[in-house]
């Protein structure tokens, strides 16, 4: 049986870092960001680009789920409402796989400073912290594994996770 992991969180929140870290731990495992299934410029949200976005991730998923060489999937993507997981859950081939489905979350303090270091460091613009603050109530009502990451390094975030 494959192991599916769908880390969301708001931006800046550690998605990527923790699971790549996870994916580090993990034999056999594949990391997918949903990012990267429409990375553009100008990066441009439409319901269009929404729909395909959702398509590139569900095509993407279901060929790792689909091949052989690969016992775990990491897929990380904000995923800040549940129709976005259900959209993703509808469209995969969950046959012989166990979904782990988890939101990371933190402070407002917490995640301002950790997009204060992006925003330094060129990584982000400085718009990022409004949207980004703006979002984090949206994961209190999803039907997930919530994992508060405040003072946590990466790797005790990515363990937690394995363990679940």
């Amino acid at each position: 049986m494959k192991r599916v992991y769908l880390i969301g969180g708001t931006m800046g929140v550690g998605k990527t870092t923790v699971s790549r870290l996870l994916q580090k731990k993990s034999d056999n495992s594949v990391f997918l960001d949903g990012d990267w299934c429409w990375d553009s410029h100008p990066f441009t949200v439409t319901e269009e680009t929404r729909t395909m976005v959702l398509e590139n991730i569900c095509f993407l998923l279901n060929q790792f789920m689909h091949c052989s060489a690969y016992e775990t999937i990491i897929f990380c993507w904000v995923m800040h409402e549940q129709k976005i997981l259900d959209s993703i859950l509808a469209n995969v081939d969950r046959a012989d796989c166990e979904i782990v489905a988890v939101s990371l979350i933190c402070s407002e303090s917490e995640l301002t400073a950790r997009l204060k270091k992006d925003i330094e460091a060129g990584r982000r613009s400085p718009d990022v912290i409004g949207r980004s603050i703006a979002r984090i109530p949206c994961y209190a009502g999803l039907k997930t594994v919530k994992i508060q990451t405040d003072k946590k390094p990466p790797n005790e975030i990515a363990d937690e996770i394995a363990a679940l």
